[in-house]
């Protein structure tokens, strides 16, 4: 049986919320030179190659892929390539493909690829035929690059650090950045950013923001939509009496219309009380009141709500200097879970508190979130909010629309976006700040 079904329960974690939201993936730094073909030479920096081979042959293709797939989270990926020479016949490319492309293949002959040539200029994109009209052709002393749009789903490439032209295209990703030989005597140098880029990224990449700034800015909303979505979120906390605040200061009164905004309703004013009994601190009426309206709330004395009271509880006795209750307390409500392993490092850390005159000044106060009244109360409300008879799926309470709708927004932001035109954390954090 799984413990804590609807997540209650946050695991205690050591980074901020500032350096959650810096996670991003690893990039590409050097050629990968474990899975090298037989006519190509990495130089010992793993960024020079070389063709070793005749050219003669359709799969005497010398390509090197990057040690690492483009990374995500971002607006837009870009490298570049430089021709040191190009050779008998020039028959460079550059582009991308994915982890298990045949290197012995152009990028742009195999599906799920795409390569900008150098002997014709021409785009290949898995569709056969001698790819389509596209560039110049680029040669000995030329730099070309490569880049991934994610704003608007297309693939770029550029020649002497100016734009050569873009194109949409449906490949399957991880892609990798790759780089392709085919002739004697060629050789290129990668350029994953350790070195200045001849194209200025930069400079593209800030106006692809203030064009995805600009469709932002244009888009509609239903009316009173601001205005639904907030009463919706402190509805579904239980904030009776903010709501009617709200209303009243607002001049607009919504009347249910959806089956969301009747569930979001759902026991509002038991919610209410609940919310108002354990921030006093009074644990037992809680009890008592769960056990009168909503019995299979408590029904499991080790379910993870249990769990948040009775710490609760816990943490109200420490935080009084009551030790010697705290610790009467603890055996008899709170030893019964240390037989279940999801909460036993929790209760040690709990427990670790009373050895603080302050609990707030332990090491561990700010990453348990239960010590905090508001975060219990909101763990019982989402259990009270699932008794609702009318829902299909009580998981879908674990959270407010508002909540959903921000994480809609984070995901879409981080995976066709580098958070510069839409970032969460800072709209949050900074504004926290003033």
């Amino acid at each position: 049986m799984e413990v804590d079904p609807m997540g209650l329960v946050p695991l205690p974690s050591t980074s901020s919320s500032d350096d959650q939201a810096m996670l991003v993936d690893p990039s590409p730094s050097q050629l990968d030179t474990t899975a090298l073909v037989p006519f190509v030479r990495v130089s010992t920096d793993k960024l020079t190659v070389s063709y070793t081979g005749s050219g003669t042959g359709e799969y005497d293709v010398g390509a090197v892929r990057a040690d690492r797939p483009v990374p995500g989270g971002r607006m837009a990926y870009y490298f570049e390539m430089l021709v040191k020479n190009s050779g008998e016949k020039g028959c460079v490319a550059i582009g991308f493909g994915h982890e298990n492309y045949n290197l012995r293949r152009q990028p742009g002959w195999d599906i799920d690829s795409c390569g900008y040539h150098g002997d014709d200029g021409r785009l290949f994109t898995a569709e056969g035929g001698y790819g389509k009209p596209f560039g110049p052709t680029f040669s000995t002393g030329d730099t070309v690059g490569a880049g991934i749009n994610y704003a608007s789903k297309e693939f770029f490439f550029t020649k002497n650090g100016k734009l050569v032209g873009n194109v949409r295209l449906d490949i399957k990703g991880p892609l990798y950045p790759l780089v392709a030989l085919h002739s004697p005597n060629e050789e290129i140098y990668v350029n994953f950013g350790q070195q200045p880029l001849l194209f200025s990224f930069e400079a593209f990449m800030l106006e692809e923001r203030l064009k995805q700034q600009a469709l932002i800015q244009k888009s509609s909303l239903p009316p009173n939509a601001c205005h639904r979505i907030i009463r919706s979120y402190l509805l579904h906390y239980g904030y009776q009496d903010t709501v009617d605040a709200f209303e009243k200061e607002s001049e607009i009164c919504c009347q249910p219309t959806t089956v969301e905004d009747e569930q979001d309703g759902y026991a509002l004013n038991h919610r209410k009380i609940l919310r108002e009994h354990i921030k006093k601190g009074e644990i037992g009426l809680v009890f008592d009141k769960l056990r009168e309206w909503y019995p299979q709330v408590v029904e499991n004395e080790t379910s993870a709500v249990c769990f948040l009271l009775h710490s609760q509880k816990f943490i109200g006795y420490v935080r009084a200097g009551e030790l010697m209750e705290a610790v009467d307390y603890a055996r008899i409500e709170l030893a019964k879970f240390l037989k279940i392993n999801f909460f036993a490092d929790l209760l040690e850390d709990i427990f670790g508190l009373l050895a603080y005159s302050d609990p707030t000044t332990s090491c561990t106060w700010y990453q348990l979130g239960m010590c905090h009244p508001e975060f219990v109360a909101d763990a019982v409300n989402v259990m009270v909010l699932s008794t609702n008879p009318n829902l299909k799926n009580p998981k879908n309470c674990a959270a407010s629309r508002l909540e959903k709708l921000l994480r809609q927004v984070t995901v879409c932001s981080s995976e066709n976006g580098d958070r510069a035109v839409f970032d969460l954390h800072p709209e949050l954090w900074n504004g926290s700040k003033i």
